[in-house]
């Protein structure tokens, strides 16, 4: 199974000689938009992944939040929280969330590394949480496997059903000539997590919000993500629309959970 997961992650690559003609980072995130989806998050703490952490949280207790990112997954909880693990490999991500967690008085553990690698040095919590991760985890049984060895009551994680480059597969088809694959989806991390011997919980639901506000917004990040300069982005308007890409539809999210053993 892990070696499935892997060659579907792997066939989301981006070849050598397109990457090598980018003029920006195609994987790469902007801190300042995580920070705007956490705050959007802190001023209306809703859905399902915050209530199943919620409901399995004592009273000041623990949460693990790897890839944490800005917090938008565990910073919303500051009033049950007493303490707040939080593992990103991004020191400018984990700035933002320090920056959150010192205003809402949330004693805060920063570790800045990739998961598994910290794992060792982490230290174990009530509750772990992992939102919108794990298509970014080529050894998925590890991670899973360490997730759950750090957590004392439940572990949930956020995703969406299909890899979250999806949206542009159409694009890539029109610009490159490539086609995208359609896996790993939401039911391998399932499946993995069962492998483990894990009973595994999930509701679905679609995304809060659009991907983007405007076709400005998406060109923008169609660009990066395609490894094109931002002079084209009138050319990948003029594809979306006649592509009939716009609106993009709103992803679907999962949440998933499990009790630890």
């Amino acid at each position: 199974m892990d070696e499935q997961w892997r060659a579907d992650l792997a066939g989301w690559g981006i070849p050598e000689e397109i990457a090598a003609t980018a003029p920006a980072d195609p994987w790469g995130h902007s801190p300042a938009r995580f920070a705007e989806r956490t705050d959007r998050a802190l001023a209306d703490p809703e859905g399902p992944t915050l209530a199943r952490v919620a409901e399995a949280l004592p009273p000041g207790g623990s949460v693990l939040d790897v890839g944490a990112g800005t917090g938008a997954a565990s910073l919303p909880l500051a009033t049950s929280m007493g303490e707040l693990i939080a593992v990103d490999p991004s020191a400018a991500m984990l700035a933002e969330l320090t920056s959150r967690a010192d205003e809402l008085g949330v004693p805060t553990r920063i570790i800045t590394g990739r998961w598994p690698d910290v794992a060792a040095e982490t230290p174990a919590a009530d509750v772990a949480v992992s939102a919108h991760v794990v298509y970014n985890v080529p050894d998925l049984s590890d991670f899973l496997a360490e997730l759950s060895a750090h957590a004392r009551r439940r572990v949930v994680l956020e995703l969406t059903e299909r890899h979250p480059m999806s949206w542009l597969t159409p694009l890539w088809q029109h610009f490159h000539g490539i086609t995208r694959p359609t896996r790993p989806t939401v039911h391998d991390v399932i499946a993995a997590a069962e492998a483990l011997g894990h009973e595994v919980r999930h509701e679905r639901r679609l995304a809060p919000l659009t991907r983007f506000a405007h076709l400005e917004e998406l060109a923008e990040s169609a660009c990066r993500r395609l490894c094109l300069g931002q002079d084209r982005a009138e050319e990948v308007i003029a594809a979306v629309i006649e592509l009939d890409l716009w609106p993009l539809p709103r992803d679907q999210w999962f949440t998933l959970w499990w009790e630890s053993m």
